[in-house]
């Protein structure tokens, strides 16, 4: 966690307080860098302590209306935002690339995916019904009302600035809530963005509010004692952290972390349309993503195929996500690449082949840039660096397995369980596969297999903690408390039960 003071002319990103933009005055400061070119795009601040406790108390005081706010309104103001998202989606994907570094239509799709939720938190109240049973004994009727739990929290990584605060903030405030957001301190400038477009979609003052930071921050979310829960989307090893520490005190906890995610490929997989799959799955986004695909899983015949996934990867163009026909642009910051390459090395260190060598590729014009090109190893096993970390870059894994059963075998035994697919047009195959696999979510013929906002995020294993998702009937759960009322209204009829001294209802 570096912070620096060394580009004072660089804009400085504000704080979210009580419905005002807010000018920090704290003296820790980090740099936001263009990973392509290392131009500083602006300063953002580590939030002091007193301006954290600002925005929790804003977010309290703010509950007391909105949790009493009509389902209706709530609808509309998330209605309007997404209205926002798709008429400024132009200038939001710029912004995220710029500071992040993926590719314009890439970028585009992490606001669209994070787009539809904001659609789902419109429709809301359909998933916040509570139930009734009427005359469970004489005169009493039992019904549970699903009710907001408070201030409520969000930690969200560098890797998806737009689309993970969205998984968050809409669904938590349209149940009923309040918010505090910390994004990532690497990249925050189009989060902001998008939380100026929450306020004029008419999200009151004190509902959403935002703070930067680094662990400082976070430690401080963890044991603020007016926020009831807290939302995490990064590494494991931070995410552990939070979960331990926020449940110790008292706190709701949902952790998505790190991920190993594996696909298995049958020999009677269409093979072009297979080889297309994992190298877009593998590569896209320079691989910086938790559902990335980082391990493949030969079976069989398929083993000969790895020319040809070669020669696929290197079609694949290396360049600054602003330029057009690019693929795979660079890794978040200078660290990253330092991590990617490293890693690299301790791969052909340790014995794997490497098939395909993405390390200092030519980009012209954005020669400082954070870049490795697609980058393949084969005969990779357990115990390799490559293989028990999370390499967060274009780096693929291959593993041979004689048939489908060894392929599950070895998935099931790795401790991590964000996503895996198979590529096959067998049925069965499909089918043995999405009954065996120890995986929360599971692609057939889809590598990435994120679901739609219908459904919930349901990562496994090592790759989560808590028990509920984000986004979908999962996180409505997440979000509110049940409440159970029973109730009589007396009528004369009841006069003559006198005193009931047992536990049953009379």
């Amino acid at each position: 966690m570096d912070a620096s003071t060394t580009n004072v002319q660089a804009p400085t990103v504000k704080l979210l307080i009580g419905g005002k933009m807010v000018e920090s005055k704290t003296t820790q400061w980090r740099d936001v860098v263009n990973p392509a070119t290392q131009q500083v795009l602006a300063r953002v601040p580590f939030a002091t302590a007193d301006e954290i406790n600002a925005a929790v108390a804003s977010a309290k005081e703010a509950f007391k209306t909105w949790k009493k706010t009509p389902i209706g309104t709530r609808a509309r103001i998330f209605l309007k935002l997404q209205q926002l998202i798709r008429e400024n989606m132009g200038e939001l994907a710029a912004l995220l690339t710029a500071e992040q570094g993926k590719t314009l239509p890439d970028a585009e799709g992490d606001v669209f995916r994070g787009l539809e939720v904001v659609e789902h938190a419109a429709n809301i109240g359909t998933l916040q019904l509570g139930d009734l049973a009427n005359n469970v004994a004489n005169g009493v009727d039992t019904y549970s009302i699903m009710q907001p739990l408070g201030v409520c929290a969000g930690i969200t990584p560098f890797n998806f600035p737009a689309m993970i605060p969205l998984w968050m903030f809409p669904m938590a405030i349209a149940t009923g809530n309040t918010f505090v957001l910390k994004p990532s301190e690497q990249d925050p400038m189009v989060t902001m963005r998008l939380c100026e477009l929450a306020l004029e979609a008419g999200i009151p003052a004190g509902v959403l509010n935002v703070i930067h930071g680094g662990e400082d921050a976070v430690n401080a979310i963890c044991d603020h004692a007016d926020i009831k829960a807290i939302s995490f989307v990064g590494s494991t090893k931070v995410g552990t952290h939070v979960y331990n520490r926020a449940s110790l005190n008292g706190k709701r906890v949902q952790c998505m972390m790190g991920a190993k995610n594996h696909a298995i490929v049958m020999p009677d997989s269409n093979k072009e349309q297979t080889l297309n799959a994992l190298a877009g799955a593998a590569f896209g986004a320079a691989g910086q993503r938790c559902m990335a695909l980082s391990v493949v899983v030969l079976v069989g015949e398929a083993q000969k195929w790895i020319p040809e996934l070669v020669e696929k990867a290197k079609t694949l163009k290396v360049s600054a996500g602003t330029e057009a026909g690019t693929d795979v642009g660079p890794l978040v910051s200078c660290a990253a690449l330092d991590r990617v390459t490293g890693l690299i090395e301790r791969g052909v260190a340790e014995g794997a082949k490497l098939e395909l060598d993405g390390r200092q590729p030519t980009v012209k014009g954005f020669e400082k840039g954070n870049f490795v090109g697609p980058t393949i190893f084969s005969g990779v096993k357990p115990g390799m660096s490559v293989y028990e970390q999370e390499i967060f870059g274009p780096v693929l894994c291959i593993v041979a397995a004689d048939d489908i059963d060894q392929a599950i075998e070895f998935i099931n035994a790795n401790p991590n369980g964000n996503g895996t697919a198979i590529f096959t047009q067998s049925g069965a195959a499909a089918r043995k596969f999405q009954e065996d696999i120890d995986v929360g979510q599971v692609g057939i013929n889809v590598p990435i297999p994120v679901p739609v906002p219908l459904f919930s995020f349901t990562g496994s294993r090592a790759s989560k903690l808590g028990d509920l998702g984000p986004y979908g009937k999962q996180v409505v759960l997440f979000y509110t408390q049940t409440k159970t009322v029973t109730a009589r209204w007396f009528d004369d009829s009841t006069t003559s039960h006198g005193v009931n001294t047992t536990i049953s209802l009379k």
